[in-house]
């Protein structure tokens, strides 16, 4: 036979899969053949409305299930909450037990669509959840929660890492309900599925960590190359304000050379991570790219090397430093990219990355346009967490930085938007590390520790929620410096270029000026400043440490530079900031009264 023309071929594509069933459906028949069949059939007919209101395709009934494709998450959960809270109704209305009650799994993987029908591991996996679900209920794979924009009014309650039939690795799951008191999301306008693309599942900032490469003459080194890939993935995760790729579709590229500008076509994402790993002997070195796939320019790139002891701590240690690297760069690229869009085209996501463009740049103006693009923003939603959070930090640092006219009652404003943002999203960690700033400055130290513990916990990568809880435990007085000491070198560690290092090295050297350690303060003082001179702490700190060892020549140079640029600096105003246990016999006090430093 001669076949003209090439072959056509199914290609795999990320999507988000909806599998549904009927609970006990075999009972239903054999109670009523013929009426089951029918509210099953009525059932799926209404659901499938719903899906097609969502912009969700409903490839295949199999006899009492469903398989739905759908581009985006937030539309998949939002047509199965609609169709079981009407289906519900539906069914209370029915006068005998053949009520066709169903259950429904949701997740993102490699599926292959052709003929209308649609197969691959997404489906399996969306299956499997839906086995996990109650009846009326759905469950979701972690992916899908981390998808969904935080602004959408819905409940997610963890169940844990599921080890399900046909997978290698757990898989975290969720059954997701409505938030009381809340409406679902009605439907937008439906786009024509041939040219809307995968790119769409998120709005958020997107990355691939594609499998390392294991360069080694060691075969055995290829589960380590793995592992961190692996460890990556769940670790840059727990940063929910973007999204993550899971690692059964960016492991599909393992074994093969890869052009990075296909595979963010092909995955949807905006970044892929690269990497590799070589052992020599008793040293391991990885090294990382971080790749944009729109240019194909690196963003960022760092090698580690380290002695190889213990295996699993080495790569624990080194998926913990490359995630808290990362996340800092990712920041500065999509904030200047939102900083580039024309304000006409900005969406609530561009009005608040652009305002946390501004709000990194600590200057009174730049303070000014962050609040305006975060109003802005949450204007068009007011339960945004990200920009809640935020809007809390921006007014926590117009209070430390001097710019704040009503320093109470900016405090207050603070810790409003830090409550609501922890509310709105308790499991994001910068959401615990607003409140918990806020909260230090309003002189709860209690609740501010407990909440910036909390962020560490929610991301062990999280740089700054070290950084904050080192500032809360300053204000007391066990183990309070020491205990800071340690959270600032593990900051330090995480993210040793991040763009804040300056303020890291001055509370670093503050904290040790407590501990009456003034040489290594000056040496912390002189690192900061060469990272930023234009900021008043670390001249001040310096100025501190200068005078308790003696030195009141630089001693008053260096309090003179911090005044230049904090031109109504006071021992009130670093009472009401930073030294709030502060007597006149802290060292930090003491210090500057020699120089003459006022009170008000």
């Amino acid at each position: 036979m001669v076949l003209v023309g090439p072959v056509p071929t199914a290609r795999s594509k990320l999507a988000v899969i909806l599998h549904a069933d009927v609970v006990g459906s075999t009972t239903l028949v054999q109670r009523d053949e013929r009426i089951a069949h029918e509210r099953i059939q009525d059932a799926f007919r209404r659901f499938s409305e719903t899906i097609t209101a969502y912009g969700g395709t409903t490839h295949e009934v199999r006899g009492d299930a469903l398989v739905v494709a759908f581009e985006r998450a937030s539309d998949a959960v939002s047509a199965a909450l609609t169709f079981q809270s009407a289906n519900a109704e539906h069914i209370e209305r029915l006068t005998d037990d053949i009520r066709p009650e169903v259950r429904v799994g949701i997740a993102l993987g490699e599926v292959v669509i052709a003929d209308r029908t649609v197969t691959g591991a997404g489906v399996v996996l969306a299956q499997r959840l839906e086995q996990l679900a109650e009846a009326g209920g759905v469950v979701i794979q972690g992916a899908i929660s981390e998808a969904v924009p935080t602004r959408l009014p819905f409940v997610y309650t963890s169940l844990g890492e599921q080890l399900l039939k046909g997978f290698d690795k757990p898989i975290r799951a969720f059954s997701v309900a409505l938030a009381e008191d809340s409406e679902i999301p009605a439907p937008e306008a439906v786009i024509d599925s041939e040219t809307h693309t995968v790119d769409s599942i998120s709005s958020r900032a997107s990355i691939a960590v594609l499998p390392f490469d294991n360069l080694s003459n060691d075969p055995d080194q290829e589960y380590f190359a793995d592992g961190i890939a692996e460890d990556l993935i769940t670790a840059l995760s727990r940063y929910r304000w973007f999204f993550v790729i899971a690692r059964n579709s960016s492991f599909t590229y393992k074994g093969k050379t890869v052009d990075v500008k296909v595979v963010g076509k092909e995955l949807g994402v905006r970044y892929v991570l690269l990497g590799s790993v070589r052992r020599a002997a008793s040293r391991i070195r990885v090294s990382a790219q971080l790749v944009d796939a729109e240019t194909g320019n690196n963003v960022w790139a760092d090698k580690f090397d380290r002695e190889l002891e213990d295996a699993f701590v080495l790569q624990d240690e080194i998926t913990e430093t490359l995630a808290g690297e990362i996340e800092p760069e990712i920041v500065v690229v999509e904030s200047e990219r939102a900083r580039r869009a024309t304000p006409q085209s900005l969406a609530a996501w561009d009005q608040y990355l652009r305002g946390m463009w501004h709000l990194w740049r600590f200057t009174k103006e730049d303070s000014i346009h962050a609040r305006q693009w975060l109003k802005s923003c949450l204007a068009q939603d007011g339960r945004f967490a990200p920009a809640l959070s935020a809007m809390s930090y921006v007014l926590t640092l117009e209070v430390i930085l001097g710019f704040a006219e009503g320093a109470d009652e900016v405090t207050q404003a603070a810790l409003a938007y830090g409550r609501q943002a922890a509310a709105a999203d308790p499991r994001d960690a910068f959401c615990h590390f607003a409140l918990g700033r806020a909260l230090s400055l309003n002189r709860e130290h209690e609740g501010a520790v407990a909440e910036l513990r909390k962020a560490i916990d929610l991301n062990p990568s999280f740089a700054h929620g070290y950084f904050g809880l080192a500032v809360a435990l300053l204000a007391q007085p066990t183990p309070g410096p020491i205990e800071a000491v340690s959270c600032l070198e593990r900051a330090m560690s995480l993210s040793p270029h991040d763009p804040n290092s300056w303020g890291f090295m001055s509370i670093t050297a503050l904290a040790h000026i407590q501990l009456e350690r003034y040489d290594a303060a000056v040496a912390w003082c002189e690192q900061a400043i060469r990272k930023d001179a234009s900021q008043y702490w670390p001249h001040l700190w310096n100025a501190a440490a200068l005078a308790n060892l003696g030195r009141e020549a630089e001693a008053a140079m260096a309090l003179q530079r911090a005044k230049d640029r904090k031109p109504n600096l006071s021992l009130a105003l670093l009472r009401r900031t930073f030294l709030d246990r502060a007597s006149n016999d802290n060292p930090v006090m003491t210090g500057l009264a020699k120089l003459g430093l006022i009170e008000w």
